[in-house]
């Protein structure tokens, strides 16, 4: 009897046994069969690669070439379209870049230059400069140790980018167009020495003044956000981050615009304890560094907004993005004067701006200096033009210098809370123009020009973008940005059609819209 259970007791233990070597046998042939099955996952959009690429630490150029290899980012250059011949068609980069050139080469970015006047240049060299004349120089470093020996002379070949910059500022714009110098600054605002970061003391958000070894300075805004990310729905203007890419792109629309009146900004990754921590003398903004549970490096400095350790900004693990802008004339050797907008908003959650319940507002603005006479209004309103097309609702002052009194060009200063929607619009921005119905001719002939598929404003200012350093890390606008660029440029079309519409029903003509600047010196563009 017991020899019976025994031995059932071994044969269960023997089935079970086999059972078991079976299923672990099915188990691993399943397996492999699937692991030959030929399903790729998909690539995932390209929106999101960028963003991850973004997220990663960023690399040399190199690795970041071999990375977009990998992705197949480039993937324009790897399937080329075939034309009905067989050729193959133009890439659309380059197709880009030819409309940028066409662009800039039209009559109207080239109307013959009247000689310029020597009041009508911001500065001017001294042969000798007396010590008390000198230029303040009030966010430098206390010590000179990194800065070059200066041996310039009257002669612009042996001036730094940045000084020949300042000397080439007019009273009509900051700087000349196709001027060569500009490729020069932007270069080394990207690539020159740190030698010196110190905290911009006012303002609501955190901003550095950055020094260089030729004692070229530069406004750096770090990044505070991702490119593809939009600004909240319920988030008042006044509240909104600044976006380092902004500060950006408003310099290349400015300069796509034809206004010249941004100063030059370039995009640059810095390391921030090389270049920022280690050779900060502003000891307020050394106390704010420390390292995230993750080991980046980070700090907030002190401001009015968004200068806490909840709103710190965080290198990866070390490299930040920044916008550079360089700096204008010192206050010491160039005034500048501050002017209200006479449409800044209530900056309030519940008060309406005067402007806003009076439709009659701008007769009101056009008898109050300096907008009674003169270029002012309509140079308002090419700022008006600027701001509606990168949705920048936060125009409170603007500056001009102090030099050319009334008659002068308006400094369109600090962007950074531009572009932070493409998804909509908004209106109240263009309400100046509205109201007033007046533009310069030269403005609206250009606006007109980039309406046309050959210059369309979203291609040339993709193609402008690419020229900057953080391009090769992800392009600075998306493309919803850049599609929100069209769509607004037909909104002020629209808008100005309007004007002329009412004025001929009112009996009057074109120049009752128009300021006259052009005098057939350039063919109407379309």
């Amino acid at each position: 009897m017991k020899w019976r259970i025994c031995y059932r007791s071994r044969t269960i233990c023997l089935l079970l046994a086999f059972l078991t070597i079976f299923l672990h046998l099915l188990l691993g042939f399943v397996s492999l069969h699937m692991y030959y099955q030929p399903c790729d996952p998909p690539l995932p959009p390209r929106t999101h690669i960028l963003r991850d690429l973004a997220h990663t630490k960023h690399t040399s150029a190199g690795s970041r070439d071999s990375f977009r290899k990998e992705i197949g980012e480039d993937s324009r250059n790897m399937s080329v379209s075939v034309g009905h011949l067989g050729g193959a068609r133009e890439d659309p980069e380059e197709l880009d870049l030819s409309k940028l050139q066409a662009l800039f080469d039209h009559p109207l970015y080239n109307m013959p230059s009247p000689h310029i006047p020597e009041e009508d240049w911001l500065l001017k060299v001294k042969a000798k400069v007396k010590a008390s004349e000198k230029s303040s120089l009030m966010w430098m470093s206390a010590s000179k140790e990194a800065y070059e020996d200066v041996q310039w002379d009257s002669n612009s070949d042996s001036h730094p980018p940045w000084l020949r910059f300042h000397l080439n500022i007019t009273r009509w714009q900051l700087y000349p167009h196709g001027d060569p110098n500009m490729e020069l600054l932007t270069q080394q605002l990207s690539t020159h020495r740190i030698v010196s970061a110190v905290q911009k003391s006012g303002g609501t958000q955190l901003k550095l003044v950055i020094s260089f070894p030729n004692y070229g300075q530069a406004m750096f805004k770090p990044m505070k956000q991702e490119r593809d990310e939009e600004t909240n729905y319920n988030l008042y203007y006044f509240s909104d981050f600044e976006r380092h890419n902004a500060e950006i792109a408003a310099f290349h629309l400015d300069r796509i615009l034809g206004y010249r009146r941004i100063p030059p900004v370039v995009g640059r990754l810095v390391d921030v304890v090389k270049e920022i921590k280690d050779v900060t003398t502003d000891r307020k903004l050394a106390r704010t560094f420390f390292k995230s549970p993750v080991g980046s490096v980070c700090f907030y400095g002190q401001c009015s907004y968004y200068c806490s350790t909840e709103h710190a900004v965080c290198g990866r693990p070390r490299d930040l993005e920044a916008s550079m802008a360089v700096m204008l004339p010192d206050l010491s050797l160039a005034a500048r004067r501050t002017w209200r907008s006479p449409w800044r908003r209530s900056y309030s959650r519940s008060k309406l701006a005067k402007w806003e319940t009076e439709a009659d507002y701008c007769s009101t603005v056009k008898k109050t200096p300096p907008y009674d006479k003169g270029t002012r209004l309509v140079d308002f309103m090419d700022m008006v033009i600027l701001d509606f097309l990168m949705s920048n609702m936060d125009r409170h002052h603007y500056e001009t210098f102090e030099k050319f009194g009334n008659d002068t060009f308006l400094i369109h200063l600090d962007n950074g809370r531009a572009f932070g929607r493409h998804s909509k619009d908004e209106p109240s921005i263009l309400t100046p123009l509205e109201q007033c119905c007046r533009i310069r001719h030269s403005t609206w002939q250009r606006l007109r020009l980039l309406s046309q598929p050959q210059y369309r404003l979203s291609d040339v200012m993709r193609a402008s973008l690419s020229h900057d350093p953080l391009h090769k890390v992800a392009p600075l606008l998306s493309e919803p940005h850049l599609a929100a660029l069209d769509r607004r440029l037909k909104t002020v079309l629209e808008t100005v059609n309007k004007c002329l519409k009412t004025a001929a029903e009112d009996g009057g003509g074109d120049d009752q819209v128009f300021f006259e600047d052009l005098k057939d010196t350039v063919k109407p563009a379309g």
